[in-house]
């Protein structure tokens, strides 16, 4: 296999993504409904895409979680909700809009206990974990990652109760509530500040690297 020219060097200024326009881009610039190309859209398990072509910005995040919270009690799942994010730019900003609607509407959210990073099979054994030998109450999860997509790129993902990506009927039905909300400009999104979001009976901290079983 040939060796990329670019190995061991400096990255080219082009390559680089200006993170400051990045995260600012996903708050200001509103999704078009109509267009195609900026609606929720789920490949595999998740919805992908950048802040900087209306692909992944704060709507269709607060849309998305919307859609998970309705999907999960039409599915009669009661348990906390594991909530990881990887390190791509986006991340932070889509998990401050997740936990804002979580936590309105009054879902149990299990989050890093330091405010890190969670690997995606932490997030799934986390699940597993918690749902052992258990036939109610089931534990499910949103994972934040593009997975390999590129920097600018964003993605979010819903886990059910088996902790693996969800299947497409699954993610069919999220999608099409989360579109139904953008086209209703958000009004049935139930929504509170983060800062008392974070600090919310039903947000928990949870250690997903050394975490064992479960006492809840």
């Amino acid at each position: 296999m040939a060796t990329d020219p670019r190995a061991g060097k400096t990255a080219d200024p082009s390559l680089l993504v200006n993170v400051p326009r990045l995260i600012a881009s996903y708050y200001t610039i509103k999704p078009d409904p109509e267009e195609k190309t900026q609606r929720v859209a789920f490949g595999t398990s998740g919805h992908r895409g950048s802040s900087f072509t209306a692909g992944f910005n704060e709507n269709h995040i607060l849309a998305i979680t919307q859609a998970i919270c309705r999907y999960r009690r039409q599915q009669g799942t009661t348990g906390p909700l594991f909530v990881g994010i990887d390190t791509h730019a986006l991340s932070e900003p889509a998990f401050i809009s997740a936990l804002e609607v979580l936590a309105a509407n009054d879902i149990e959210v299990m989050i890093d206990n330091a405010g890190g990073y969670t690997p995606t099979p932490a997030l799934s054994h986390a699940i597993l974990t918690y749902n052992r030998d258990r036939k109610s109450r089931l534990a499910d999860g949103i994972v934040i990652t593009p997975s390999h997509n590129p920097p600018e790129d964003g993605g979010f993902k819903y886990n059910p109760p088996h902790g693996g990506p969800a299947e497409s009927a699954i993610t069919q039905a999220i999608e099409l509530r989360a579109n139904a909300l953008l086209e209703n400009k958000l009004n049935d999104v139930k929504r509170i500040p983060f800062e008392k979001a974070l600090l919310a009976p039903t947000t928990h901290r949870h250690n997903f690297i050394e975490a064992g079983s479960f006492k809840m």
